[in-house]
């Protein structure tokens, strides 16, 4: 038996599920804290960053060259190019100055 297309009767195939979030769903947000040393001053900034923003647009985003500078988690270096996926305190030290 052949049925028009507008037939409610037959097989019919389970929706398939959307390949991307919708606009309403943003991803987390994660708290990091930079605390940018020049000598015996540190300067302390929080930053409310989206999961997996890279390190390198964290700096930017603080007004620091990523290039210019050696980022410390817990005394060991990080890459620049790494995915924030949690909430952390990253220290700062410029490696440069201009002049």
């Amino acid at each position: 038996m052949r049925m028009h297309r507008g037939s409610s009767k037959g097989v019919r195939e389970s929706p398939r599920a959307a390949g991307s979030l919708p606009l309403s769903a943003s991803p987390p947000s994660i708290r990091v804290v930079l605390e940018i040393t020049r000598g015996s001053s540190v300067d302390r900034r929080d930053q409310v960053v989206e999961s997996g923003t890279s390190v390198r647009a964290l700096l930017r985003r603080a007004g620091q060259s990523g290039e210019g500078c050696a980022v410390l988690l817990d005394g060991t270096p990080v890459p620049l190019d790494t995915p924030i996926d949690r909430a952390l305190t990253l220290v700062v030290v410029p490696t440069f100055s201009g002049g």
